[in-house]
């Protein structure tokens, strides 16, 4: 008897394209269908039963605790970062704040990086603060001996965000992570700028959070998070709290999530050239001291995403020359046709935003100019580039 031959693995953009689905040869349309609701009938109370009461897995007995569009959005995500298990909520703050709740409790302590996305950072400094749980801010770039020394007998979580909102410094996450899991704590990580080009759990994370609402929506139309754990233990620990706080997201909006995941790795690829093009245009303007794109070869943080990145993603910091006025690099943005102002990224359209002023509880800031934060959209760079080149005649020395 011969045994069949060993399949090959698929590749990562097979896998989005085939990832919660019935399958290639299976009857039916190629897509699931949207599911909403809230209440699951059942033939009989035993039935219901054994469809699994109130368990955590996926159990169809109240809308509450998903439907099959959730959970198909989930199994693709979980495939996206290697992981276990995923837990869909109902935006990217929330994926932030409700690992949090579910591992620290009163007289916890947890180290955040001080270049946390700043929701992230009022939630420690208020809603934690508030509960008696002790947040420290530690310079973005230190190195696992550093932060060693930082670790308390109550440290429970170290938190990551590889590259920093806004000034994108890159972790050594694999470093942190050996340094955390040697005291027993649990290491989780903001993945939304990683996305498809880092995979967190080979490089040490516990928990990978993402904002669905940025590159796997992709049409800057739906609000929606993630939480992937590496281990089972973990995805219980995350489904219970998320039940136990009545988190939810919108079944329309996973489904429109799952549609964004089949194109996520062409429309990644394409803002990430056009990215990294206009990246090197600003890099070589005289109007420009830095520019935060750590993949572009000179810039902070290079090494570290040539080492653990495969790819980037298309939001990059510039640091303008500290003589060029603040007021200056506000009128350029304003006088630009092609980029939107706006707070998100991830979408088809390109955005650029003020960041100076960022908050630091460390003296780790590098900004020594005017800094403002661009995302390179689905337009041809060309076109985004001739549109800078006009706007850069606003920019004026202080």
């Amino acid at each position: 008897m011969t045994e069949d031959p060993p399949q090959t693995p698929l590749r990562a953009d097979t896998r989005l394209a085939q990832v919660g689905r019935a399958g290639a040869r299976a009857h039916g349309f190629v897509n699931p269908p949207l599911v909403r609701g809230s209440t699951v009938l059942h033939a009989s109370c035993a039935d219901r039963a054994a469809a699994g009461g109130h368990r955590l897995e996926q159990a169809l007995v109240y809308g509450l605790l998903g439907t099959p569009t959730h959970f198909a959005l989930e199994d693709a995500i979980a495939e996206i970062e290697g992981g276990t298990r995923c837990q869909i909520v109902s935006s990217g703050l929330a994926a932030c704040t409700l690992p949090l709740m579910a591992y620290l409790k009163a007289g916890d302590h947890c180290l955040m990086p001080d270049s946390v996305y700043g929701p992230t950072r009022h939630f420690c400094d208020t809603v934690l603060a508030g509960l008696r749980i002790t947040t420290t801010y530690y310079p973005p770039t230190l190195d696992p001996a550093a932060l060693a020394l930082m670790f308390r007998p109550t440290t429970r979580v170290l938190f990551l965000e590889s590259p920093g909102s806004h000034t994108f410094e890159m972790q050594d996450v694999p470093g942190l992570a050996e340094a955390a899991h040697a005291r027993g704590v649990k290491v989780l990580m903001d993945n939304t700028w990683g996305i498809h080009f880092f995979q967190p759990f080979a490089h040490g994370v516990d928990v990978s959070i993402q904002a669905l609402t940025k590159y796997v929506g992709g049409h800057s139309d739906v609000l929606l998070g993630a939480i992937t754990t590496r281990a089972e233990e973990d995805w219980e620990r995350v489904r219970g709290t998320a039940l136990a706080f009545g988190q939810y997201a919108s079944p329309d909006d996973c489904w429109l999530a799952l549609r964004g995941v089949r194109t996520l790795s062409v429309r990644l690829y394409h803002q990430m050239e056009s990215g990294i093009r206009v990246a090197r245009w600003f890099s070589e303007r005289p109007e420009v001291q830095t520019v935060l794109h750590p993949a572009l070869p000179g810039a902070p943080g290079h090494a570290i995403w040539q080492r653990d990145y495969t790819g980037a993603c298309s939001l990059f910091g510039v640091v303008f020359q500290p003589d060029i006025s603040a007021e200056s690099m506000v009128a350029m943005i304003d006088a630009l046709t092609l980029f939107g102002i706006g707070a998100s990224w991830g979408g088809y359209e390109s955005l650029a935003l003020p960041t100076t002023g960022t908050i630091r509880r460390t003296a780790s800031a590098p900004l020594a100019g005017p800094a403002a934060r661009f995302h390179i959209g689905l337009e041809d760079p060309a076109d985004l580039i001739a549109d800078l080149t006009q706007a850069f005649s606003r920019l004026r020395r202080a």
